[in-house]
């Protein structure tokens, strides 16, 4: 844990409430990050707390200084990401905190957005504001990784998931997979798609599975379902092309006129994209204010995805079966990998049982 050495560790508590605060939102800031924010009067006592709660309503530090009202005066903000100074679709934090009368701005990490990057953590400063910085900055550089890492390369964070069997299956040889995980992994499933801003796929998963990939009511709005398709063979009907239950995307790289573009069913808006690839698909869906995705798709499909620097976590079910079959169905097609040196690395790992199953959760340990 990195704390600034100039910080009292009565700050650690109340910046654990901001983080907490934050991540009230999760899923529904994008393409904004999680922010929290308390305000303590000049005794130490709360009076305001606030957190962002979905992009184009009022910041965290505005909301805690409304609920603050006079006390703030003389007092402190505790807030996990630096203020804004520029004009967004809400007017400056910085601004709001300097006209609020505090002394102190306690501060948990900079903004990596090149329109503030320690330029609010200036202004504060230059207002005369007693300003504390990386105050259990590591815990809010890890709530934020998803706006972090669109923020510095132009794409949303990954997560590929999947279900598997004991022996590495993830279906019987004559495809059947439904279900390998119980219910309560399911349910998790659900939340986890809840926190993300769009569910991939490929066009065989829509074929062989018609899957429905919502948060079933987890989040609202529901997360674009994105269909990433080479060919465009895809059935007239499907659960992804009722758009009333949740957007629903076509990826796809062929050339405008293209004689299959005539035979999609109605309904998905299409996406094109200069060739249909994964790391296309991801620029694309950061200039629609995705920060994180959702790789549920089969074995080709992700395999692309993770040579193609587009998955940073993975979220793998593992259910107590034995499925067995020859040749194995298995999560990964070939990496094209010949050497130990080459394989993919993991970190950051956790176990958790869901019922009878295990949720293994892994960050990899180069993020392309």
């Amino acid at each position: 844990m990195k704390v600034n050495p100039s910080a009292s560790a009565v700050w650690l508590p109340w910046m654990r409430r901001a983080l907490q605060l934050a991540a009230l939102a999760d899923g529904r800031t994008s393409p904004n990050p999680l922010v929290g924010a308390v305000v303590l009067d000049k005794a130490g006592k709360l009076v305001g707390e606030g957190f962002h709660a979905c992009a184009g309503e009022p910041h965290a530090e505005v909301g805690a200084l409304a609920q603050a009202g006079k006390q703030a005066s003389g007092g402190t903000l505790l807030v996990t990401l630096e203020p804004c100074c520029h004009q967004g679709r809400t007017p400056p934090c910085t601004e709001a905190v300097i006209a609020a009368g505090l002394r102190r701005v306690v501060v948990a990490m900079q903004d990596p957005d090149p329109r503030v990057a320690g330029a609010g953590i200036t202004r504060l400063r230059d207002a005369g504001l007693e300003v504390i910085t990386a105050v259990l900055e590591l815990e809010a550089a890890h709530q934020n990784r998803a706006f972090v890492h669109r923020v510095s390369t132009g794409r949303p964070w990954g997560i590929l998931k999947w279900a598997m069997s004991l022996d590495g299956r993830t279906a019987l040889p004559n495809g059947a997979s439904q279900w390998i995980s119980g219910g309560e992994a399911r349910r998790w499933v659900h939340r986890l798609r809840g926190q993300c801003d769009a569910v991939i796929v490929g066009g065989g998963t829509v074929r062989a599975d018609d899957p429905l990939l919502t948060s079933r009511g987890h989040s609202d709005p529901e997360p674009k379902r994105v269909v990433l398709s080479r060919s465009l063979d895809l059935p007239q009907q499907a659960q992804l092309w009722n758009t009333a239950v949740a957007q629903t995307l076509v990826a796809h790289g062929l050339e405008p006129g293209h004689e299959q573009l005539a035979h999609l069913p109605e309904g998905p808006e299409l996406l094109a994209l200069p060739v249909s690839e994964p790391l296309e698909l991801l620029q694309a869906l950061a200039q629609q204010d995705c920060n994180r995705v959702l790789w549920e798709c089969g074995p080709g499909l992700a395999a692309a995805a993770l040579q193609q620097g587009c998955v940073q976590e993975l979220a793998v079910v593992v259910a107590p079966k034995l499925l067995g079959g020859l040749p194995a169905r298995t999560p990964l097609d070939d990496l094209g990998l010949t050497s130990m040196k080459e394989v993919v690395g993991l970190a950051s790992g956790s176990l958790q049982s869901l019922g009878a199953d295990w949720l293994l959760q892994y960050e990899l340990s180069k993020h392309c």
